[in-house]
């Protein structure tokens, strides 16, 4: 494996870090790999105290500390207000350009029909006669979406966290953003919010936007929300974090980062370009090239000094392939996939001689794109699928934001005396066995003869 110096500089011929599992014996390769896989989105404990301590100062003073939050660190409006109201966002709704509306029209579309077939449905069981179960949807009442801001604007991810929320049937959506360097909020996405007819949008940052979801802001009337989803940097993910327990959170989410698994049947200038897409998030956005064949990853490197050559953001892409780009050689296509599975990346690519096989080998990832035309931008904008996804391995254990994200189940049990009787001496023996007699007896006084007649009467 190569160090990380030998990528610091990236001229015409770029040089990515190597790690060959060919070589996993080397204690230094096995922990390197060891370490890809298992890197986790746990943070800095040093942000997680500082989010506590923000967290902490909004919760004890509301509007007040939330601003003086934003005067410290940045991404308040240049008045000073904190909520933009509905009636603000539609009007900024009305002042879109004509293209960008159709955009985002088409974008909001795609996304609410892929939302649609998702919608989850009530569902009742017979265990036995006179025991019926419910599985009853509900949708949460109040959800807060936290949207990137600040520098860039993202009304893609804002569309991402509410089509599904209004499918779901949300009763309503607070939007989460901060403002510019300037204390304004971003145009375009003041018209998305008009558009998906956000309730309000509370523009603030960081930990301090967070704690106006989950505590409210008194003063300008926002209640405190249910559930808080929705992408943000390590400051948001901390603050979520810390929240959790007395608000719902969607996920945890770290840096963006996504993994091509290819072989010699991907078009270099493809792979290369899907590489940049992601390295273009910053510096910390891991960009990995997967695959068992040599010559393809030789030819992706001279593709991507091709490219970066005529890239408007050449910096940017540089420092991020600099630190986060790697470049993975397995000895054989099983390999080449196993890693990609265990890696469980959120975003994968899947550019391979049959490629479907490939594809049903993968339990682990947030988000796959199968094939040379199935970029992972296209998923961030337009194929309808979602593009809020777990990061950092979790993978493993959550899927993409969905519909069911902004709902739950009710379990609503129906029991008549035919079906008490029927489960009475189970109740009876296992809650003896617990030691827990008030369980039991809780079912036996159903089935005890009581004496009607009053205390006293004469016989």
């Amino acid at each position: 494996m190569t160090s990380a110096k030998d990528a610091t500089l990236l001229p015409s011929a770029v040089r990515l870090r190597r790690l060959v599992l060919a070589d996993a014996s080397d204690p230094a390769v096995a922990g390197a790999r060891d370490a890809l896989l298992r890197r986790g989105a746990v943070l800095d404990p040093a942000v997680r105290d500082g989010a506590r301590r923000i967290l902490a100062e909004v919760r004890a003073g509301g509007d007040a500390a939330v601003r003086a939050a934003n005067d410290r660190v940045g991404g308040g409006l240049a008045d000073g207000r904190l909520v933009i109201a509905r009636d603000e966002l539609m009007l900024a709704r009305d002042r879109l350009q004509p293209a960008i509306r159709l955009a985002l029209e088409t974008m909001i579309a795609n996304v609410r029909r892929f939302a649609e077939a998702q919608r989850p449905t009530t569902t009742r069981t017979e265990i036995g006669p006179g025991i019926e179960i419910e599985r009853r949807w509900t949708p949460l009442s109040r959800v807060g979406a936290y949207v990137p801001g600040g520098a860039a604007a993202y009304p893609s991810s804002l569309v991402m966290c509410a089509v599904p929320a209004r499918v779901a049937g949300v009763d309503a959506l607070i939007v989460a953003s901060p403002a510019g360097p300037e204390g304004e909020v971003d145009a375009v996405l003041l018209g998305t919010a008009g558009l998906l007819e956000i309730d309000a949008l509370i523009v603030a940052g960081g930990a301090q936007a967070i704690g106006a979801l989950a505590f409210g802001l008194p003063a300008s009337g926002i209640d405190a929300v249910d559930k808080i989803v929705g992408p943000g940097n390590a400051w948001v993910t901390a603050a979520k974090l810390e929240v959790f327990g007395l608000v719902g959170i969607d996920l945890p989410a770290g840096p963006s980062e996504v993994l091509v698994l290819a072989d010699r049947s991907a078009e270099p200038a493809y792979v290369a370009a899907d590489l940049l897409s992601q390295a273009e998030h910053g510096p910390d956005s891991p960009a990995i090239l997967v695959t068992p064949d040599v010559d393809l990853a030789e030819a992706v490197e001279a593709a991507l000094a091709s490219q970066l050559e005529m890239a408007g953001r050449r910096s940017i892409l540089e420092r991020s392939l600099a630190a986060c780009g790697l470049i993975v050689l397995a000895p054989d296509r099983a390999a080449a996939i196993e890693f990609a599975d265990a890696y469980a990346a959120e975003h994968l690519t899947v550019v391979m001689a049959d490629a479907e096989d490939a594809v049903a080998r993968i339990r682990n990832a947030g988000s796959l794109f199968v094939g040379p035309f199935a970029p992972e931008s296209a998923g961030d904008y337009a194929s309808g699928a979602n593009h809020v996804l777990p990061t950092g391995g979790l993978a493993r254990s959550y899927g993409a934001l969905g519909v069911e994200s902004f709902g739950k189940f009710v379990q609503v049990q129906r029991i008549d005396r035919t079906g008490l009787e029927s489960i009475r001496s189970v109740v009876g023996i296992v809650a003896a066995a617990e030691g827990l007699d008030a369980h039991r007896q809780a079912v036996e006084i159903r089935f005890r003869e009581l004496d009607t007649e009053p205390a006293g009467a004469d016989a």
